[in-house]
């Protein structure tokens, strides 16, 4: 069984910075892209920042320069680093992992986290 649990969030003034880390627990798979979304009241879920296994990130254009991913792939484990956060960052942020069974590597099975509550105050 594949769980994802997120920790790291919080309050946080404007400008202050926040590292969130999503824990991948499970086993008998591997583990490809690994990603960070958020979703703010009203609005739809967007994506936030992406890592594939090999390290190559990609950035929603909100975040770049301030957002960074990173994982360890030993730990099953991806990070965000969140500096010069601004009141507009202020969502639930999840995390999702893309899973391939050693029992079967033509399926791609997706797997997401409970999520964990930023919120930044201006």
């Amino acid at each position: 069984q594949v769980q994802l649990v997120e920790s790291g969030g919080g309050l946080v003034q404007a400008g202050g910075s926040l590292r969130l880390s999503c824990v991948v627990s499970g086993s008998g798979f591997s583990i490809n892209a690994m990603g960070w979304y958020r979703q703010a009241p009203g609005k739809q879920r967007e994506l936030v920042a992406t890592i594939t296994s090999g390290g190559s990130t990609s950035y929603a254009d909100s975040v770049k320069g301030r957002f960074t991913i990173s994982r360890d792939n030993a730990k099953k484990t991806v990070y965000l680093q969140m500096n010069n956060l601004r009141p507009e960052d202020t969502a639930v942020y999840s995390c999702n992992a893309e899973c391939i069974y050693y029992t079967n590597y033509l399926r791609k099975n997706f797997y997401w986290g409970q999520g964990t509550q930023v919120t930044v105050s201006s």
